[in-house]
């Protein structure tokens, strides 16, 4: 087996691995969580432990169709091992009751990451048996793989398929009617029921039996910690039999299609040289880079795990990006926010291009979909800043490409968008005429990225002039200056709103705080609170501050808000500041933006401070905490948020894109300087 991976592991060891300290210990275990992904929305996901303790947890989660909808298919497997004459329960299982059973997290002698692959290694007395799981990219399709890396004499191994029929933000109580379960060549077919796409358990090495039993009452602690329905029920669909001698491997394949490869070295092989590929992208966009560290070359890897193809009628070879992992589809804000780190700093921008283009075609009245569109659903228009972020994003694909042809492409959406903000669009978004300010909201209504709302309740409902939707407009327009006399047209109207806006945004300074309101003009006049968003206004390439203010947002931020993984969204001072992420969706909620820390500001703050002080060793410092954080929840990626309070500790999604992205975006770019 190590030929398999020698490629890929001699790019970038991977970081992540742990023995029996870690996997023997189930508290340890199911704190770290493993993904793989398919490239067209599906993914599998689960513990260290083999437990599920989400109901997103699962080997096979579909998007029927691709790009559609998820749908959990495959809950997962659990292994029983005979070897010597004894037997060895390597699944683990967490009830409704509190017990553990079985408990083969404590057979777990080893469990790493191989590229973005989970291996773990059984002990069982003196035989070791690894488990690969990994996804066909673009296809619904996830592969189990048994190897018997050391043994005496031959081993026999069952494994009991657990499955399900089921949105992935749902759950499953057993019924009364089982699946259809029929034996097709290589295997099983299941149906959940008539109309439901059928789901194929199949292999070349194993006898399978089908069954049609219902496990009930699985325990799912994060579903319960979060106050949500945490008792679920899955299908025993059937149980395949392997017999293995040492140096010998197997492959169990769970798929949408009957006739899914089931060559399995064949189908690693495909999966490890993609892996390379993305890795030599990277270093070949980046050649002034000599020195990649491992956990950089891990979180590029990471990166691919939320690009993702988009079917969409009208829209040819439409591409976006996954929000993050587990629960989040793509969104308008975070796709445009996470692409220059996903795709220019990796070496992709072909794929930039398509995501540029993708999102063009959906410009409505100035207005990009916050919420991405389904092939049968309607896009959502309740963003201030997603539009503004399209531009950004162009303007960065410009920088990385010079590529004036796309540019051409999409200067009619971008040009609607200054045109519709400049005279008004939906929810009052509309420039003031006194200063040149972009306005926006109004009650009920949650536009920024500070966007919780639980029922009626917009908790930071923002509504006003916004700082950092302010800095991006300024931006937006510099931009468009810029790329109107490139192409041979006149920058006049952009001049002119750009020179005002500019003028306008001095407004925003607080001489008593010594740093930026948040808000101004809002229903209750000016929002001193001390937030992050100020921020912005000296990362962006148009800084509308003197270097001395640039420096007085730097110190404030780092000074009060600064935290290992980010800026906090609210100071510890403010009587609405949440120092913990915890409890039901409301309580969450209320500490979501009021506190809470978010990975991706560490990228616009690591720009800013390079900006006003020139360090760029100590600027690498400020991320040098994600090289850990990535050996916990989700493993080898970066988390969505976290703590205000110290330790700090994780929350949220356990792989955001705009968190990785902008981590590999500001460390490249710092790379770069030399």
């Amino acid at each position: 087996m190590e030929r398999l991976f020698a490629s890929i592991m001699t790019q970038f060891p991977s970081l992540i691995d742990f023995g029996r300290e870690t996997c023997g210990d189930i508290e340890a275990a199911e704190a770290r969580e493993w993904l793989v992904t398919n490239g067209i929305g599906g993914f599998a996901c689960g513990t260290v432990a083999g437990t599920l303790t989400r109901r997103y947890h699962g080997l096979l989660m579909a998007a029927l169709p691709p790009g559609g909808h998820r749908t959990l298919l495959v809950a997962k497997v659990d292994e029983t091992a005979e070897y010597g004459g004894e037997v060895y329960e390597l699944g683990a299982n967490r009830w409704v009751d509190g017990a553990i059973h079985p408990a083969g997290h404590r057979h777990i002698e080893r469990f790493r990451l191989e590229g973005t692959t989970p291996v773990w290694t059984f002990a069982c007395s003196d035989a070791l048996l690894e488990k690969r799981v990994w996804m066909e990219y673009g296809a619904n399709t996830t592969y189990v793989q048994y190897a018997l890396a050391r043994a005496r004499g031959p081993a026999r191994l069952s494994v009991r398929i657990l499955v399900n029929y089921r949105s992935y933000h749902g759950s499953t109580q057993a019924s009364e009617t089982p699946m259809d379960v029929q034996s097709v060549e290589g295997g099983l077919r299941v149906h959940a029921s008539p109309d439901a796409a059928p789901l194929y358990l199949l292999s070349a090495e194993a006898r399978s039996e089908p069954a049609h039993d219902w496990y009930r009452n699985y325990e799912l602690e994060e579903e319960r910690a979060r106050g949500l329905d945490h008792v679920e029920d899955h299908f025993h669909a059937g149980t395949f039999y392997f017999e293995l001698t040492a140096g010998q491997c197997v492959t169990l394949v769970t798929s949408t299609n009957p006739s899914a490869n089931l060559n399995g070295r064949a189908a690693l092989e495909s999966q490890i040289a993609r892996g390379d590929v993305l890795l030599k992208r990277c270093k070949q966009a980046n050649p002034k880079i000599k020195e990649w560290p491992d956990w950089i070359g891990q979180l590029i890897l990471a990166a691919d795990q939320f690009v993702v193809a988009r079917p969409l009628a009208g829209v040819v070879d439409a591409y976006s990006i996954i929000a993050g992992y587990p629960w989040f589809s793509d969104w308008g804000r975070d796709t445009l926010v996470a692409l220059p780190g996903l795709l220019l700093a990796t070496g992709r921008p072909e794929i930039a291009a398509r995501v540029l283009r993708t999102y063009a075609q959906y410009a409505d009245r100035g207005m990009l979909p916050n919420r991405f569109p389904g092939m049968d659903s309607v896009p959502e228009y309740n963003s201030v800043d997603a539009a503004l972020w399209f531009c950004e994003a162009a303007q960065q694909y410009f920088s990385a490409t010079h590529d004036l042809t796309l540019l051409r492409e999409i200067f009619p959406a971008m040009a609607q968008i200054i045109t519709e903000y400049a005279r008004g669009t939906r929810y009052q978004i509309h420039v003031d005429s006194a200063d040149g300010l972009l306005y926006a909201g109004e009650a009920g209504v949650q536009l920024t990225w500070m966007d919780a709302k639980v029922d009626n309740w917009v908790v930071t409902p923002r509504i006003g002039k916004p700082v950092e939707v302010n800095a991006l407009w300024l931006n937006s327009l510099a931009f468009m200056s810029n790329l109107a006399t490139a192409m041979g047209s006149s920058p006049a109207q952009f001049d002119s709103l750009a020179a005002k806006a500019r003028r306008g945004f001095q407004r925003f300074w607080n001489a008593a705080a010594n740093c930026c309101y948040d808000v101004i003009d809002g229903p209750q006049g000016n929002d001193a609170s001390l937030r992050p968003n100020q921020i912005f206004a000296v990362a962006l390439e148009e800084s509308p501050l003197s270097a001395e203010r640039q420096r007085a947002v730097v110190e404030v931020c780092s000074r009060q808000l600064l935290t290992s993984f980010g800026p906090r969204s609210l100071s510890p001072a403010d009587p609405q500041y949440h120092g913990q992420y915890f409890g039901g969706q409301r309580q969450r909620d209320a500490a979501y933006h009021q506190g809470t820390v978010w990975g991706w500001l560490i990228g616009p703050f690591v720009q800013a401070f390079l900006r006003v002080t020139g360090d760029r060793r100590q600027a690498l410092t400020f991320l040098a905490p994600f090289e850990n954080h990535l050996k916990i929840h989700g493993l080898g990626s970066a988390s969505e948020i976290f703590d205000g309070d110290p330790p700090h500790a994780p929350q949220g999604c356990f792989a955001q894109a705009w968190s990785v992205a902008e981590i590999l975006r500001a460390w490249i770019s710092i790379a770069t300087l030399g």
